[in-house]
This record gives C-alpha cells, structure tokens and sequence, in this order.
C-alpha cells in the first residue's frame, strides 16, 4: 500500500514505519521500516509522538494481528481509564531511559567527579530485573544508535548482554546483576581519554591506539576501591580487552589466567561495538557478527559463550520470520546444524528458497 500518516491511536501491531522518527534526539526512536508492535507504540506513546508515516502491512498470520490487536486494546484501556493503574513500561523506553542518566553520569565523571557506583546501580539494576525471566530477545539493541551517543548506547547494552550471558549460563540473579553492573561500567575508563580521539572519524594514530588502549586500567582504578562491585568484577573490568589466544591488552593474559566474566563482558563489548554505527564504519547485522566471531576469530572467544549469546540475541527456530540484508522478508524453513546463522529461508515476494550458506554475501539482518 501507499505511504500513508496515521494518527498514534490508530497504529496497530503489523503497520510498518514509513521513515525513522526522531523526538529532540539524535538516534530515532523507531526506525523506518520497524514491523509495529505495542511496545512500538508505548514508545510512541510515551514520547508523545501524534502521527507517524506507514508504508505497508506486515505479512503475519491475520489471527496473530488479532491477538495483538487484542492487547493493544487492554493497553489503551488502561490508559484512558485510570492514570493510577499501573501499565509496564516498555523495555525500549527503559533502556534509553538509562542511556540518558549514565550520560549525565559519564559527563560528571569528565569533569573529574569521583565515579558513584550507588548512583550507576540506581537505574542499570532495576533495566536488568526489567528483562530477567522474560523472553525477551535484544537484538533490537542494534537499531539504537547514535554515533555522538555511542559510548552511552554501548555501556547500557553491553550491561544488558552480560547480564543475560549470565543468566543463560544459570548464573544466580545476584551474580548476573553484577556482571551487569560490570558491563556498564567496562568503558568508564574513557571519560579519562581525551574527547578529540574519542569522536575522531579517521583511523587512529599509533599514538592515539595507545591511548585508547589504556582505558580498562583507567576504568579497573575508577571501581576498585568500590564496595559495591565484587573483586572479580573488577578484575573483569580490567580485562574485558583480553583474549584467550593471548592477542588482547593491557597484559596479554590468556587461556585460564581470563576470568570466565572476564570474557563474557569482552563478547559483549565486541557484539555491540560491530552492530553499531561508528565514526568510521557502518554496522554489522548481528547473524553476521555472531558468524564473524565464531570462524574468522576463532581461538579468542570460547564458542559456548557465543552461542550462548546466540539465545540472547535471539536464536532462530523453524517459522522464525526474518528480514535479509537485501530487504526482503522470510520465513526460516531449515537450519543447518553447522551453520545455524546461515538457514535456508522462504522468501514472500516470490515464494522462492534461498540458502544462506550458498549465498554468503546475503545475511540476515534481524527477525520480527
């Protein structure tokens, strides 16, 4: 169908934006493109936005649209009923809820504020209790960028990675939000960098790497006299640059000497850092980051983490609906079980097949 402008209590689960929305930010707050569903609109919602463009349906079941439907309704309801009735906040409107407070953080810490681990906990523990137990994917962590932003962006994702890594391995809820707390804080180090080599657009100097290289000492010293962060984690902190072959910094430590939190934050700071847009390189689709750190950087990252954070990110399955990195939107029929990134997928424009592992330059860019 045409572009058309819809009114926000008109929008319904299955409309997809037209183009990105932004509201005083640098990053959208939904992307064009973007399948609507009601968390979608809550953002919306809570932002205050009153009309958006929308270009076309998605293909979905007509019963699910239904079902979603359905909710939305009870979600309206509640809001025009009563103000004093509770209605979840969604985990998009969270997350960058915290982007904006470890900004505010970030800037008093360049100032030469002492960093206050109280004051970091206070919003990035009840972002992580607010997704503990859900089934909740974060591959939507990819569509929020910013490239002025990116510090912020990555910090709040990278705790929210961590936490779930953990999670998944069955860590206890204690010790995940700890990682978590780690996570957010790994680049902390860099309020002590000076700001020209952190927004630079071209490839850094020797000199300038060097620097750079030096921000896990620089964040490890900001928490270690914390009694709010547990001694491993700040050894994690320090080490979240190291790899297991030994190739990482600032000591080089590898194999066993690389604490198991150690490496789980290091593979989520990767993950997040080439799924985001920088300065000087445009991002990755997460399939093919997470196929990238499992064969071109083998022998660095343990291969049970990174599928590990394959569940996190969001495993496909059978039926899976996926969109490609030509555009065009499937649905996963198999998966090979050597290379569960690469599955063969029905396309809806034409009904064709298409096998991923045949075809490498086609990745998969997201699933809705």
């Amino acid at each position: 169908m045409n572009d058309s402008v819809v009114e926000l209590h008109n929008l319904r689960p299955g409309l997809t934006i037209g183009e990105d929305i932004y509201v005083n930010t640098h990053f959208p707050i939904v992307k064009k493109d973007t399948d609507l569903t009601i968390e979608h609109i809550e953002v919306l919602r809570v932002f205050n936005v009153k009309k958006v463009k929308v270009i076309e349906l998605n293909r979905v079941n007509s019963v699910q649209i239904e079902v979603e439907n359905s909710r939305h309704e009870e979600l309206n309801a509640q809001n025009l009923v009563s103000n004093e009735g509770h209605v979840p906040i969604p985990l998009q409107t969270s997350y960058l809820e915290a982007v904006n407070k470890f900004k505010k953080e970030y800037v008093k810490w360049k100032a030469g504020t002492k960093l206050d681990i109280a004051n970091v906990r206070a919003f990035i523990v009840p972002l992580l209790k607010q997704i503990d137990g859900s089934e909740t994917n974060l591959i939507f962590l990819s569509d929020f960028f910013d490239t002025n932003d990116y510090l912020y962006h990555h910090s709040i994702a990278v705790g929210l990675i961590a936490f779930s890594i953990g999670r998944k391995l069955n860590f206890s809820l204690g010790e995940s939000l700890q990682l978590g707390l780690a996570g957010t804080l790994i680049d902390s180090g860099m309020a002590k960098i000076e700001s020209s080599i952190n927004v630079k657009s071209t490839v850094l100097s020797e000199m300038e790497y060097s620097e750079v290289k030096k921000h896990p000492i620089y964040s490890y010293q900001m928490v270690k006299d914390s009694p709010l962060i547990r001694t491993e984690m700040k050894l994690a902190i320090l080490q979240h640059h190291e790899r297991l072959d030994g190739s990482g910094y600032p000591r080089g430590d590898k194999q066993k000497n690389v604490l198991l939190h150690s490496q789980i934050l290091a593979l989520a700071d990767v993950y997040h850092a080439m799924t985001s847009d920088r300065y000087y390189r445009s991002k990755e689709s997460p399939f093919k980051v997470l196929q990238f750190l499992r064969e071109e950087e083998f022998g660095k990252f343990d291969i049970n983490l990174i599928d590990t954070l394959y569940h996190v990110i969001g495993k496909l399955s059978l039926g899976t609906e996926v969109k490609l990195s030509n555009g065009i939107k499937g649905v996963v029929i198999f998966i090979h079980q050597d290379a569960p990134f690469r599955p063969i997928v029905k396309l809806y424009d034409n009904e064709s097949t298409l096998d991923l592992t045949k075809q490498r330059d086609i990745t998969i860019n997201t699933i809705f």
